[in-house]
């Protein structure tokens, strides 16, 4: 178990950067003196090569020793931060920010597998539980304490502030993190790495493109080619696991239930990401909120959905992922289609109320569908179960991000071309884009009716 306490404060310190990177973007737009679609990819660059490095993970969880993986992870995200804690411009900030990505991208996978590896069947979802209480912290944490440092101290000390912590995770790391399991002597396949790389890269990297507000074809052009990588990724695999030496094995998707578990997940990031990266766009932009006062309106949503995390659990043990999933779904789709209706003169009580809503609807989803999928999988698939999830989880939050903000993006500059103020411009933007979101969270809705719990046993065949 203190194996998987240490990985959960690697993993809180990941999720508190990127959260307080969420509120920020607008500042450092401000403060570097560039434009939103270059600023955004200071996220984008983030989420591209996480869809790198994630694919990878099922081999190297497989290779190397869990201590092995952890340190390296550990080391990567705080030279990473290091760096951005230093950076003169905006180059040099871009590049800590593909460091930290590094790191972060080999966490999570590594993170959900051990559990799955450590945790008895009948005790995941009260496991997970708690891992979302952990992990909740983070995300209710970081954009207030983002908003009060940019307003007060400056951007550099978002950096300043998660690099000791990340230093301390190293460090106790280092003393007390032991291995499990056993490692695999198998050679890794080179031509599947790039596949992999130039693959969901090219997805990510065209998507991002779109969402930062490009016009002409490059964009799509990457994403069809990227797309056409995907094909020739997956064939690889498909040849290459019949002798248990693929990167990333595809036999995951052989279970019914793992696949339309991970399919609603895919479809929730997507519609969960665009929110969380068009939502500080409104509240300081349209609803000319402070950095402060935005980060505030998430936080009574972030707090209530990491308290809910063994409740959740629990009721998952007893009753199955349904009773979860489908009040869950309903109220994210309904919080998306409530966004819609914002404008410059809605409240922050009302933003909060709807957050609110939106963080209990995430709450009743993503331990049972966490659980549920790897659970449905044979042990030895664990760490490529988990990285396939993990991967579709970032294209899905990129495509989301694109769209949602290429949405946003249209209206502003149209507005804007007219004379009109930023809050009267993207107002109609922020609206018509929460709407598109909100028809896109229907779709796990219906989805929710076919996920069921796999038998507490280990899955045979």
């Amino acid at each position: 178990m203190r194996v998987i306490w240490l990985l959960l404060v690697a993993a809180f310190v990941a999720i508190l950067n990127e959260t307080t990177m969420a509120i920020a973007i607008p500042a450092l737009n401000e403060t570097l003196g560039i434009p939103p679609e270059q600023g955004q990819w200071l996220t984008s660059a983030f989420m591209l090569t996480m869809a790198v490095v994630i694919p990878t993970t099922g081999f190297l969880l497989q290779r190397f020793t869990t201590r092995q993986v952890f340190l390296a992870a550990a080391v990567s995200f705080t030279v990473g931060t290091a760096i951005c804690l230093v950076a003169p411009g905006f180059l040099t900030l871009l590049v800590g920010r593909v460091v930290q990505a590094v790191g972060t991208g080999v966490m999570m996978p590594l993170l959900m597998t051990t559990m799955m590896n450590v945790v008895p069947p009948d005790s995941r979802g009260r496991m997970m539980g708690r891992v979302s209480l952990v992990i909740s912290f983070a995300p209710a944490l970081g954009p207030t304490l983002s908003g009060v440092v940019l307003d007060h101290l400056g951007w550099r000390w978002l950096f300043g502030i998660v690099l000791p912590i990340a230093l301390v995770s190293l460090a106790a790391g280092a003393r007390w993190m032991t291995n499990l399991g056993e490692t695999t002597d198998a050679p890794i396949d080179v031509p599947s790495v790039i596949l992999s790389a130039l693959a969901f890269g090219g997805v990510v990297y065209g998507l991002s493109r779109l969402g930062g507000g490009h016009p002409g074809a490059t964009p799509w052009l990457a994403v069809a080619a990227g797309a056409i990588l995907v094909v020739a990724f997956g064939w690889r695999q498909l040849v290459l696991q019949r002798t248990d030496r693929a990167l990333l094995d595809l036999r995951v998707f052989s279970s019914r239930n793992y696949s339309i578990a991970v399919a609603m997940l895919a479809v929730m990031a997507l519609a969960m990401f665009g929110t969380f990266s068009l939502l500080p766009l409104y509240l300081q932009d349209v609803a000319q909120f402070s950095a402060t006062l935005s980060g505030l309106v998430l936080l009574p949503g972030s707090i209530l959905m990491g308290l809910l995390g063994p409740t959740v659990g629990r009721v998952y043990d007893l009753r199955g992922p349904r009773t979860l999933l489908v009040p869950g779904s309903i109220m994210i789709a309904a919080a998306m289609f409530c966004y819609a209706t914002v404008g410059p003169g809605t409240g922050a009580p009302v933003l909060v109320g709807v957050q609110i809503v939106m963080a209990l609807g995430l709450a009743a989803s993503f331990t049972p569908l966490f659980t549920a999928s790897l659970a449905s999988l044979r042990r030895p698939l664990y760490s490529h179960g988990s990285a396939a999830l993990n991967t579709l989880q970032q294209v899905a939050g990129a495509a989301g991000t694109a769209l949602l903000i290429a949405i946003y993006s249209s209206y502003l500059h149209a507005g804007q071309a007219r004379g009109e103020s930023v809050p009267e411009a993207g107002a109609p933007g922020a609206r018509a884009a929460f709407l598109v979101g909100g028809f896109i969270a229907l779709v796990p809705v219906v989805l929710a009716f076919f996920i069921r719990k796999p038998a507490e046993v280990e899955v045979e065949g």
